[in-house]
């Protein structure tokens, strides 16, 4: 991920869109288990997650809407934005090895409120694995 920037609710405009590629490993699904808790062995044993439709581990949903948060966080709107809320439709699972492209689009602002609505979107390679919308509040910029 490029380096961290805030932009101002100010300086928002629809159609504005930020988009980043992660790697799943094993050790971030792991990680990812550990913090969470979820320790659901689909994500975690290879041979339990074998018998199963997928036929091989899979990332937690949750994990895989964390690269949504992270460029709300980071890049749009940036630091100093704060969650309100968040949907989401988990479309496909994504496997451990994928690349995961998230993108995320400013769908509308509302003034009051410095709020802003958000398109969000994981896909790997062409297919969408998550689709959801976030409504955030972003940061005034200074006087």
């Amino acid at each position: 991920m490029s380096e961290m920037q805030t932009i101002y609710f100010e300086d928002l405009a629809v159609g504005m869109r930020e988009t980043t590629r992660n790697i799943v490993t094993k050790d971030k699904v792991a990680a990812f288990a550990e913090i969470s808790g979820d320790h659901n062995p689909i994500h975690l044993d290879e041979a339990y997650a074998a018998t199963t439709p997928f036929g091989a581990c899979i990332a937690h949903g949750v994990f895989t809407a964390s690269f949504v948060s992270a460029i709300i966080a980071t890049r749009l709107p940036g630091p100093g934005s704060i969650y309100i809320s968040q949907t989401l439709s988990f479309r496909a699972p994504v496997m451990v090895g994928a690349t995961v492209d998230t993108t995320i689009e400013v769908l509308e602002l509302v003034e009051r409120g410095r709020r802003v609505k958000l398109k969000c979107e994981c896909r790997v390679d062409d297919k969408v694995v998550l689709t959801g919308e976030a409504e955030v509040k972003a940061t005034a910029k200074p006087a």
